[in-house]
C-alpha cells in the first residue's frame, strides 16, 4: 500500500515506490503498475494529477482529490509556488559545490529522450535548477537539487550533459541500476485555506544508504525544512 502522509477532502500527499507510472494511466496497456489506479483502488476515492515523477524515481507526489483542487495546484506550479526538492547521486562531483544550471532542452517524444541544444527552436524550452553538494563517497556524490522549470528528465539530462550522470541512469550514461533519484520535500499552498504545507521523506536502502550521515544531517537542517 502507498503510504500516505497527508489527506483531507481537497489534498493527497503520498509517497511513491520507483517503477510505479505516476501519470494519469487507470489501466496502462504496457501491464506497469500505475500510481493513480492504486490510490483509487486502497482509498476509495478519485485523485487528479498535479506533477509527474519518472517512473524510475521515488518519492513524494502531491495530487487533488476534486478537479477544482488539482487545477489550483496546478496553477500554484505555473506561478512557482510550490516548492519541489530532490536527491540524487551522480557520477564524480560538480565542478563546484553549489551553483545554478540553466540549459534549453529538447524532449524528444519517440525515444522518450531529452537533449540539450543550444538554440531556441519549436519544442525547446528553457530549464533552470539550483543544487549543493552534500557529500562525496567512492567517486559519487550525493546532491540536495531544487527544481525551478519542470522539464521532462530535466535533472538526469541537465547532469548527464556536464558529464556527471545521475548513478543508475543508463538512459543518460549512468550505468545500471536502481536511479538515484527521489523527491525529497515538497512545499505548497493549500488549494482552499492558502496555508502552506511542507513535506519530507528521506529515502531508504540501496543505494541511499552510503550517505546516511548526510541524510540525517539534511533532516534536522531548519533551512531545508522551511519550505
Amino acid at each position: 500500500m502507498t503510504p500516505v502522509l497527508f489527506q483531507d477532502e481537497s489534498v493527497l500527499v503520498c509517497v511513491k515506490s520507483p517503477g510505479l507510472l505516476s501519470g494519469a494511466e487507470r489501466s496502462p496497456a504496457s501491464g506497469v503498475p500505475a500510481l493513480p489506479a492504486a490510490l483509487e483502488r486502497d482509498l476509495g476515492c478519485a485523485v487528479y494529477p498535479v506533477h509527474r515523477l519518472d517512473r524510475a524515481a521515488g518519492g513524494l507526489m502531491v495530487w487533488g482529490k476534486t478537479r477544482r483542487a488539482a487545477a489550483a495546484l496546478s496553477g500554484a506550479m505555473r506561478e512557482r509556488e510550490v516548492l519541489k526538492e530532490y536527491l540524487c547521486i551522480v557520477r564524480g562531483r560538480p565542478a563546484e559545490d553549489s551553483g545554478t544550471y540553466r540549459d534549453l532542452l529538447l524532449h524528444d517524444q519517440t525515444r522518450n529522450k531529452s537533449f540539450v541544444v543550444d538554440r531556441m527552436r519549436r519544442g525547446v524550452r528553457e530549464a533552470s535548477l539550483s543544487y549543493r553538494v552534500l557529500g562525496e563517497r567512492e567517486g559519487r556524490s550525493l546532491l540536495l537539487v531544487r527544481l525551478h522549470t519542470g522539464r521532462t528528465h530535466q535533472i538526469r539530462v541537465q547532469f548527464a550533459s556536464r558529464k556527471t550522470p545521475l548513478a543508475g541512469d543508463g538512459k543518460y550514461g549512468g550505468g545500471a541500476g536502481q536511479l538515484a533519484l527521489w523527491s525529497v520535500h515538497l512545499a505548497f499552498p493549500h488549494p482552499d485555506s492558502g496555508e502552506r504545507l511542507s513535506f519530507l521523506a528521506l529515502p531508504q536502502g540501496t543505494p541511499w544508504d552510503a550517505f546516511r550521515q548526510e541524510l540525517a544531517a539534511l533532516a534536522e537542517d531548519p533551512a531545508f525544512l522551511q519550505g
